[in-house]
């Protein structure tokens, strides 16, 4: 499927953040991720961030109208057209100088949004029982289920086993 670019890429980017491990590099996996600009994090904005993360796992769990326009209204989202670092123009939904953790705050949500406006059922966790991870779904027919074909695998070796069992 086709996504949105501004939608899709922030969403993924909530799935990366939410899939992260709990003490996780956040500036250096933003960095890897190709979020742009690039600043720091004070303790006290890497603590807001970390809570985000705890939020969006559960937009993850249960996307529904309400979780998401609650999270939007958290966020300083104010929507402008960039063309920082000579890209082509691109929305965004907060000031390029405010602090990072306000910026992925408003970025994720709005992608998140976008995306379940879109497509609500593409927005996934994991049907493997004790797995944890979250998944953007970009298949072309939408109807993945787990984050991995390794996920996938094990459930159906498992479920084959069962019924040969």
């Amino acid at each position: 499927m086709h996504f949105n670019p501004y939608g899709g890429a922030a969403a993924e980017l909530a799935a990366l953040l939410v899939n992260a491990e709990p003490d996780a590099d956040l500036i250096r996996l933003l960095d890897d991720f190709g979020y742009r600009p690039i600043t720091t994090l004070d303790a006290e904005q890497e603590s807001r961030l970390r809570e985000w993360v705890r939020r969006l796992d559960e937009i993850f769990t249960a996307p529904t109208v309400e979780a998401l326009n609650t999270l939007l209204s958290e966020t300083t989202s104010r929507p402008y057209i960039s063309t920082h670092d000579n890209r082509p123009p691109h929305l965004h939904f907060a000031w390029e100088g405010d602090p990072m953790d306000e910026r992925v705050r408003a970025y994720t949500a709005a992608g998140l949004a976008t995306l379940f406006c879109e497509a609500p059922t593409r927005i996934g966790r994991c049907a493997r029982p004790g797995c944890r991870l979250v998944f953007i779904d970009t298949s072309r027919n939408g109807r993945r289920r787990f984050c991995s074909t390794r996920c996938s695998t094990r459930v159906h070796v498992a479920e084959h086993r069962r019924r040969a069992g």
